[in-house]
């Protein structure tokens, strides 16, 4: 019970972190990836002396965490949000994609190859109902497949390198910040944020980028990894109708049909042998 209930926490702060980056979409995204990141890695701050960790596997932590972050706010920025989350939420996909390529021993099998198919044409659908390439929101699109393909190959990778503890991910999210916000500095103009901002910025770091992570762990070595990673398939589901509530949108067939085309191929083609 109490791995269930941390995994359902995690899925809980998760699903509201596109919810969160529409809100500070007004925010320039380097300033907004930086600020989230390093707030997000104080949790683990008591818990440096577990940082060590060999300069390859931070390099991977900074692509991961970075480069995922930072495309996921360009989208919900550039693009209708639900449909760039639904994209976004393609990187199971990828994995099952990627992974005969990035990891020893793993082999495509028929199931693998249609569950891809239909999830991406879920992608697909999403697009064309978010009125598809036009206004610009090509860009949003890119964004999101990027932020997918990011996330499926840091999780991909993380299998190659030395294990590392969770904490861990406080330091990369520390140096990702320090990175993003030295980006913001040469890159964007500077802005004033408000205590609303402020008070958003905090929910997202400490929320889905920070205590998530450290709930995620705690569920999956006090309970079943495989029942505890079903739970994880709510994820895109709860995200996506918290953004149709807090936005104003109407649940429209067509993000209905890609949300289940989306989650029913990546729950398939993960969990098939």
């Amino acid at each position: 019970m109490t791995a269930t209930l941390c995994a359902l926490g995690a899925i809980a702060l998760w699903a509201t972190l596109a919810s969160l980056g529409v809100a500070l979409a007004h925010v320039p995204p380097f300033l907004l990836t930086g600020l989230a990141l390093i707030i997000g890695s104080v949790p683990s701050w008591p818990l440096a002396r577990r940082w060590r960790v060999p300069p390859a596997t931070l390099a991977l932590g900074l692509y991961g965490l970075f480069g995922f972050h930072f495309l996921l706010f360009i989208a919900l920025r550039n693009a209708p949000a639900v449909e760039a989350n639904l994209v976004n939420y393609v990187w199971p996909l990828f994995i099952v994609v990627l992974a005969p390529s990035l990891l020893p021993g793993a082999r495509w099998r028929l199931v693998h190859v249609a569950a891809a198919l239909v999830g991406f044409a879920g992608a697909a659908l999403a697009i064309v109902g978010g009125r598809g390439m036009s206004g610009g929101f090509a860009w949003g699109y890119v964004a999101a497949f990027g932020s997918a393909l990011i996330w499926s190959t840091y999780s991909l990778l993380t299998r190659r390198v030395a294990h590392f503890p969770t904490a861990a991910i406080g330091l990369f999210g520390l140096v990702s910040g320090a990175l993003a916000l030295g980006c913001h500095w040469l890159l964007e103009p500077a802005v004033q944020l408000s205590p609303r901002d402020w008070t958003l910025l905090v929910a997202t770091g400490l929320g889905p980028l920070g205590a998530a992570f450290f709930l995620w762990d705690a569920a999956l070595k006090r309970g079943d990894p495989s029942r505890i990673g079903i739970l994880s398939y709510l994820t895109p589901l709860a995200s996506t109708l918290l953004l149709v509530l807090t936005s104003g949108r109407q649940l429209t067939g067509s993000i209905v049909v890609a949300a289940a085309l989306i989650v029913g191929a990546a729950i398939v083609g993960v969990r098939a042998r």
